[in-house]
């Protein structure tokens, strides 16, 4: 083992270590604040009586708080900002800038015109379908908005059997436009109702998590979480550029695919259930590069631990801050994602000049 490769793990398993001990912190004081108070020995005694231990004693109000309300909550949380946070830094790998984000090819863009279709033709086209089922059949048009407008930018950046990352960049740019100028359309004939639905659906929101909702979405964020961080040489080595990655034996082709799918499919389901969340997929692996370097064997697995940390944290303050109303999550993630993106232009704009 070569010094580099015995530093970088070293750095690997400190970057890691740390993250997930501050991940668990956060998670323990996130379900344990709010209009009901548990003290953290009270969430650490309900959680190990869900383990099976008979000594836990605990008050039926706040296990009922904690198990219903407030950990499916966080749960979702930490999901969609893992996914939210790999996905970008795998997205920012393949367009080799890192100011590159997941909605440059439109996905957040499909999602939320799939959605605002449903909200605003949901009662015309499907009356019967109300409460939970509605909810659930805007997460599927979110969902499917966001395959579909990355499917139309994929398929206009193919030249042959090649796709050319500038070309999907330009044509992300132009779906980008026109799903913006049709949710505009869409707003602009939404009634009072359906407008309140819009505007706090589209600032994001991680109210609506339950375990059933927990339940379908984990497996398809697992897919990205899990088989993202298993491309990290071949980002490493795309990072070369595409004709350096393929002598170095890189299909390049299933290189693009794989990180598109996968990025599509975990901001995809992200938009779908927690609304458009913006600045965690740009911001967050940016930050894991100020620390670990370029290495995307850390900047993935540390941007979904980093995203899931800052998004639970953000979630806490958005419902804690102006309680008993609840702040949209999507304001405080761009309150705190824009100095930091002003931050990083200015860094570029000192380089380039230098």
């Amino acid at each position: 083992m070569t010094t580099t490769t015995f530093r970088s793990r070293s750095r690997g398993w400190w970057l890691t270590g740390t993250l997930s001990l501050l991940l668990g912190l956060v998670v323990v004081w996130s379900v344990g604040v709010g209009a009901v108070s548990i003290p953290i020995p009270n969430v650490l005694a309900i959680l190990l009586k869900q383990l099976g231990w008979a000594g836990a004693s605990v008050e039926p109000q706040q296990e009922a708080v904690l198990l219903v309300i407030r950990l499916p909550r966080v749960l979702l949380g930490v999901l969609v900002g893992a996914v939210l946070g790999m996905s970008g830094a795998a997205m920012q790998g393949l367009f080799r800038n890192p100011l590159a984000d997941p909605g440059l090819i439109g996905i957040s863009s499909g999602a939320s015109l799939f959605a605002v279709l449903t909200i605003v033709f949901q009662v015309k086209l499907l009356p019967g379908l109300t409460g939970q089922a509605g909810l659930y059949m805007l997460s599927i048009a979110a969902f499917v908005g966001a395959v579909v407008t990355t499917g139309l930018v994929y398929q206009l950046s193919r030249q042959g059997r090649t796709v050319q990352v500038s070309t999907m960049l330009l044509a992300g740019v132009a779906v980008n436009a026109l799903c913006g100028a049709l949710t505009g359309l869409l707003t602009y004939v939404a009634d009072d109702a359906q407008l309140r639905t819009i505007t706090f659906w589209g600032l994001g929101s991680l109210g609506g998590a339950n375990w059933d909702m927990l339940g379908v979405i984990a497996p398809l964020v697992a897919l990205p979480l899990l088989l993202l961080p298993r491309l990290s040489k071949s980002l490493n080595a795309f990072a070369l550029g595409e004709s350096g990655a393929e002598h170095l034996g890189i299909h390049v082709g299933r290189l693009k695919q794989a990180v598109i799918v996968l990025a599509t499919l975990g901001v995809g389901v992200s938009v779908a259930v927690a609304g458009a969340i913006g600045f965690v997929g740009l911001v967050i692996p940016h930050l894991i590069r100020l620390v670990a370097g370029a290495d995307h064997r850390l900047v993935l697995p540390g941007s979904a631990l980093l995203g899931a940390i800052v998004l639970t944290g953000a979630d806490l303050l958005a419902r804690t801050i102006v309680a008993p109303a609840e702040l949209p999550i999507g304001i405080l993630t761009a309150l705190i994602g824009t100095p930091v993106f002003l931050y990083m232009l200015l860094q570029k704009k000192s380089t380039i000049t230098t």
